[in-house]
C-alpha cells in the first residue's frame, strides 16, 4: 500500500518540504503520483528515520547521500566513517557529563551549584 506525501509527512514528524528537499538531493524516491500528490512506498518512512538520525548526528545532506550508495570496497568512506564515529564518541562523552551534572545540580545544596565538589568532578574527568 503506498502512502502519501502527506501521510509520510505526518508518520516521519517531517514537513512535506523536507520531504520534497530530499527527493531532490537524492536521498528518498518517490513510488509515483497520486493525482498531483507523490507517494511512496511504505519503506520510506525507515530511510527518512536513518536520515533524521544521522543530521541529528551532525551529518550533512552530502554526507548521507554518499553513504547510502556505499559499498565495502569504498575505503575513503569508511575511514570517514570510523573518524564520525570517533567523534560521536567524544560528543557522547560530553553529553553524558553534562546530563549527570544537571542531574546532580537538581537536587545539590550548594549554594553556588557550580561549585559543588561533586558537580566539578563530573567535568574535570575529562580533561
Amino acid at each position: 500500500m503506498l502512502l502519501d506525501i502527506a501521510e509520510v509527512a505526518e508518520r516521519s514528524g517531517l514537513a512535506p518540504s523536507a520531504l520534497r528537499f530530499y527527493e531532490k538531493r537524492g536521498l528518498i524516491a518517490p513510488a509515483g503520483r497520486n493525482g498531483l500528490r507523490r507517494t511512496y512506498q511504505p519503506d520510506v518512512l525507515d530511510r527518512l528515520a536513518l536520515i533524521t538520525c544521522a543530521r541529528g548526528a551532525g551529518f550533512t545532506v552530502a554526507e548521507i547521500a554518499r553513504f547510502l550508495l556505499a559499498t565495502p570496497d569504498d575505503s575513503e568512506l569508511r575511514a570517514g566513517m570510523a573518524d564520525k564515529a570517533r567523534k560521536l564518541e567524544e560528543d557522547i562523552d560530553r553529553l553524558t557529563r553534562m546530563r549527570d551534572g544537571l542531574r546532580h545540580a537538581a537536587t545539590c545544596t550548594h549554594t553556588l551549584l557550580v561549585e559543588c565538589p561533586d558537580f566539578k568532578q563530573m567535568f574535570a574527568r575529562s580533561t
